[in-house]
């Protein structure tokens, strides 16, 4: 079965929803034939490349935001990212754009280590305060999952992975998305937000129950049903 999730890097709930749907695999029987594939997502292409001043000061003076709002809101997101064991740290976090991380989230998908990639993305914004926009750490970690730097480098500005992000875009708008995580499962069945993990392991159930029906094999034996039990019919053969 696939499961098809478009998420941002500069997503704090994408981080946290990540680690929720983990949890809902581990409880589904068939975990081991489930495929992901992760798709790009940028919730603002506004985003400059770098920009001198914390988030808050990013959301209030770019967005208009309440400086009070936006730190009640970290608050929140904060404490619902320490109940699945993430550290963010919003004073810490570096305001960049999300593009480039693409870039190297659809060259680690053609080299197998896409999840291991998007995951010390995540982590490395949200949680050590690295800045996704500067290639030097985007190089770095490509390193660390067994990327060629030079392969990164050339990735971060090649046209055609552009273009596989800019179609990932196009996809998230002909299915309606707007706002991520959101996860497709098997092309039918759309997730949207960090739901429960439970939420997560029924939504994969059924996506599973309606792809594999039950075959039956055999004719048909006895039974019991809300009305009883089958009762044998008698033997004429003597």
């Amino acid at each position: 079965m696939k499961v098809d999730i478009w998420s941002d890097v500069a997503c704090p709930w994408c981080f946290i929803g990540k680690r929720r749907f983990e949890a809902g695999l581990r409880d589904f029987a068939h975990a081991d034939e489930v495929e992901i594939t992760w798709h790009s997502y940028q919730l603002d292409p506004s985003l400059p490349e770098h920009y001198d001043g914390s988030e808050v000061d990013y959301l209030a003076e770019r967005k208009g935001m309440p400086r009070d709002q936006v730190r009640q809101m970290f608050g929140h997101v904060t404490t619902q990212a320490a109940g699945e064991g993430l550290h963010y740290d919003f004073d810490k976090l570096v305001v960049a754009n999300s593009l480039r991380a693409h870039h190297l989230l659809h060259l680690a998908a053609q080299r197998g280590v896409a999840d291991a990639v998007k995951e010390d993305l995540l982590s490395e914004h949200f949680e050590k305060g690295a800045d996704i926009g500067d290639p030097d750490v985007l190089v770095a970690i490509g390193q660390r999952h067994g990327l060629q730097s030079a392969d990164v480098v050339t990735a971060l500005d090649d046209p055609q992975v552009r273009a596989e992000v800019e179609q990932d875009f196009a996809q998230a708008r002909a299915y309606g998305i707007q706002g991520v995580p959101f996860f497709v499962l098997d092309g039918k069945y759309g997730v949207s937000g960090a739901q429960p993990a439970a939420t997560f392991t029924a939504a994969l159930d059924q996506a599973w129950s309606e792809s594999h029906p039950l075959v039956m094999q055999g004719a048909e034996g006895a039974v019991c049903g809300p009305d009883g039990c089958a009762v044998p019919a008698p033997d004429t053969t003597e």
